[in-house]
């Protein structure tokens, strides 16, 4: 198509782009401009003269035809010109970025690698690309993948970098050659970007100083035959003995909708087996698997799919993630208005959890409590927290049925101040005193409850009850709160083998951004206005769920239950962890990245807090850093000054291994907190994944900047195209266009045209 075009109108489509269009003949544009109608109106006053046998629609036609012609014929007069601005040989600097990065040694389909591209059209001699770069321009070339510098030929590309970061690269060759006239830039790539930088923060300085990019794509648009594994998601820390419902997508080309293993494992066993069923290409597909962790430790999670007969890629089918497995016992206050059942049967679930302490606060009458697994003779020794320290230092709150009116406006507010602020997890158990029924409504705890409140019924004397049946919603399914320990395909008919319970709060609605994860149907086959049976949202740094059943204790009690079903115990076991699941210390310490390599900067960032988890931003931070050799470093962290209460500090690590971090906190030589977190330095594999050639992100860039993207078949133009471009020191000529092909073919057109006309229409 680039062919014809070129033969049609003498030049190729990017001249016409990057050039200016003007007039070479004498006197103005108006004066041809009047020439060109006095010419028109004659041609049709000949026609509406002489008519002969034709009629008022064939002398239109004619006319048409006529003027046409002569307006092509004026056109030529006029000298029409292009004007391009084409650069002093050997005046100005090109740019050339390389792609270093591990991808680059991929197999193309026809067996050649992707970086065999670069050693054929940079190769001295032989008409090769450099030979008609180097003849007009002075070169300079870069190396790119985690970093970017400048080299001095190809022998020192090693096509083995772990990353692609292309906006980084073109800041560095943009900076390098900021002292010289820059005819533009080029890339050769295969545009698997995966910087965490945005890309057009590089793109706008390039606009800004008028250099263009152009882009070479290297490999092929889809990779196939190829499996590929997602990224898989895991929370960084959890509670021995937790359990993980984790969703992997799995993508295929090549190999049709075959069933393929998952299997997930650590360093010493097998955890979880799931089978996939492949989707049609280019399709991802979910797959839910659920794993226990028990042992302790920071634990190395592989994801595996095994590598398939005559699979291109196969290191895409891997993916490895750290938890941070903690054997920590979590207090959680349990405060309970009214003697039931449901105190006695909860703490019989988690009794054997080690890492659950269920501290019980139960009025048994006016100003009198009954405390149960307290620490020690002073714990809540005057009934509920008055005080946030007193409080705060639980990690999660259950309230069962007590009404509002039994806490000051303070303890309320300090209720909603333990999600929001603190970022504990608050639990409302149904009951006759809870929720609406037990006048939380207009209460500060209102607004932190993921369902919505509506004025007490008065259905009967007691008020509202119902009888129902709980199931889980869809997004019940994949959480891991509400698997009763079942397999994942037997976990709806756990649930319909277990008694319905009793509800006296009618709660039918949940709020924005709420999940709804059980919902309770009437036992008479009623299923107008569902009863919201468990749900959550997320409330400032905490989370907030409501249960409105008030009677599981029947899961383990009733005559239709077995002795050995463990329902129960395993509801409540993973209902209290999820409460504790991600609450937050006072002082707190992460990096910025889970895996890093030796060498790539990695950023520890601290979040400060008083007993009252207030943001500190006066404390003395200390991190020390413990590399896999033993070697111990400290290092000073810093209020960042933009966020209140965050330190942060750089490091750059240079072995292969863990490195244990542990952050000290103090504050007028009183220590505020301590805190551990574990870094991974490893090889990265991330070059493997997506690693079909991402045209879209490079046409992205030439385009944003006046450049232009090429294939490996078609680069033979780029050294004109950079020519004609108009960067850097250039010149301007002036090329006619009065003689181009497509106005003599126009030509023979219209009077074709006309001539065929008057034959058909006899007028000959």
């Amino acid at each position: 198509m680039e062919t014809m075009f070129e033969f049609l109108f003498k030049h190729r489509g990017i001249a016409f782009e990057q050039g200016d269009f003007a007039f070479g003949a004498p006197g103005s544009f108006r004066l041809w401009l009047g020439i060109a109608g006095l010419v028109a109106a004659s041609a049709v006053a000949t026609y509406t003269i002489a008519r002969g046998k034709s009629t008022v629609v064939d002398r239109g036609i004619m006319a048409s035809l006529r003027v046409g012609l002569l307006g092509l014929l004026v056109y030529c007069l006029m000298q029409p010109t292009l004007l391009i601005s084409t650069v002093v040989p050997q005046q100005n600097f090109v740019g050339v970025l390389i792609d270093d990065s591990r991808s680059m040694d991929l197999d193309n389909e026809d067996g050649t690698q992707r970086s065999d591209f670069v050693a054929e059209a940079f190769m001295p001699g032989a008409g090769t690309l450099f030979d008609g770069l180097s003849e007009r321009f002075v070169l300079r070339f870069f190396r790119f993948s985690d970093f970017a510098d400048r080299i001095d030929g190809l022998g020192e590309l090693t096509f083995d970098g772990t990353h692609t970061h292309v906006a980084r690269a073109l800041d560095a060759a943009r900076e390098d050659l900021a002292g010289v006239p820059l005819a533009g830039l080029v890339m050769v790539s295969d545009g698997a970007d995966n910087d965490d930088r945005p890309l057009t923060e590089a793109l706008v300085p390039l606009q800004a100083a008028g250099v263009p990019v152009f882009t070479i794509g290297v490999g092929d648009e889809v990779v196939e035959p190829d499996i590929e594994l997602g990224r898989v998601e895991l929370p960084r820390a959890v509670l021995e003995g937790s359990t993980l419902m984790v969703d992997v997508v799995v993508t295929q080309h090549g190999f049709g909708q075959r069933s393929v293993p998952i299997v997930v494992s650590d360093e010493t066993q097998i955890l979880a087996e799931e089978t996939v069923e492949l989707g049609p290409d280019g399709e991802p597909v979910v797959a839910r698997i659920g794993f226990e962790l028990e042992q302790g430790g920071s634990r190395r999670i592989e994801f595996q799919i095994p590598t398939q007969a005559g699979e291109r890629v196969a290191e895409n089918n891997n993916r490895t993630a750290w938890v941070d497995v903690r054997g920590e016992r979590e207090k959680i206050l349990y405060y309970e208005g009214e003697p039931r059942f449901e105190v006695k049967f909860m703490r019989r679930a988690v009794e054997d959890d080690q890492n659950l302490q269920l501290v019980v606060l139960q009025r048994t009458a006016e100003s009198k409590f009954l405390r149960l697994s307290v620490s020690d003779s002073t714990e809540l020794a005057f009934g509920f927290p008055t005080t946030r320290e007193e409080l705060y230092r639980y990690r999660a709150l259950v309230l069962g049925s007590v009404e509002a009116s039994s806490f000051t406006h303070d303890q309320l507010q300090m209720i909603a101040d333990f999600v929001s602020v603190r970022g504990g997890g608050l639990l409302f158990v149904g009951g006759h005193s809870a929720f609406a029924e037990g006048g939380w409504i207009g209460t500060p705890v209102e607004e932190v409850l993921p369902v919505i409140l509506n004025e007490p019924q008065t259905t009967g004397p007691q008020g509202h009850f119902a009888e129902v049946r709980v199931l889980p919603t869809p997004a019940g399914l994949a959480h891991p709160a509400v698997q009763l320990d079942a397999e994942l395909d037997a976990v709806t008919a756990r649930w319909d083998s277990l008694p319905p319970l009793t509800v006296v709060n009618p709660i039918t609605k949940v709020r924005p951004g709420a999940t709804t994860l059980l919902e309770g149907t009437n036992t008479d086959g009623i299923t107008v206005d569902r009863q919201i049976a468990l749900a959550f949202q997320r409330y400032g740094r905490g989370t907030s769920i409501a249960l409105t059943p008030q009677d599981t204790w029947l899961w383990q009690m009733h005559a239709d239950v077995p002795l050995e079903d463990q329902s129960h115990e395993s509801f409540w076991q993973q209902m209290l962890r999820w409460l504790v699941d991600g609450v937050p210390d006072a002082v707190s310490v992460a990096t910025d990245q889970e895996r890093v390599e030796p060498g790539e900067a990695v950023r520890l960032v601290a979040t400060i807090s008083d007993s009252t988890y207030l943001e500190v931003n006066d404390a003395g931070v200390i991190a020390r850093v413990t590399s896999p050799s033993g070697m111990v470093e400290e290092l000073p962290v810093e209020w960042t000054v933009e966020e209140d209460g965050e330190y942060v500090v750089e490091f750059r690590p240079s072995e292969m291994g863990d490195y244990e971090i542990e952050l000290e906190a103090t504050r007028e030589g009183s220590i505020l907190g301590t805190d551990q977190s574990i870094l991974h330095v490893a090889r990265s594999d991330d070059e493997y994944y997506s690693s079909a050639r991402r045209t879209s992100l490079l046409q992205r860039v030439a385009d944003e900047t006046g450049g232009r993207f090429y294939a490996p078949e078609n680069v033979s133009t780029l050294p004109e195209d950079i020519s004609i471009s108009g960067a850097g020191v250039t010149l301007t000529e002036e090329h006619d266009l009065w003689d181009m092909p497509v106005i003599f073919l126009l030509m023979l057109i219209l009077m074709g045209s006309e001539w065929g006309f008057r034959r058909i229409r006899g007028l000959v």
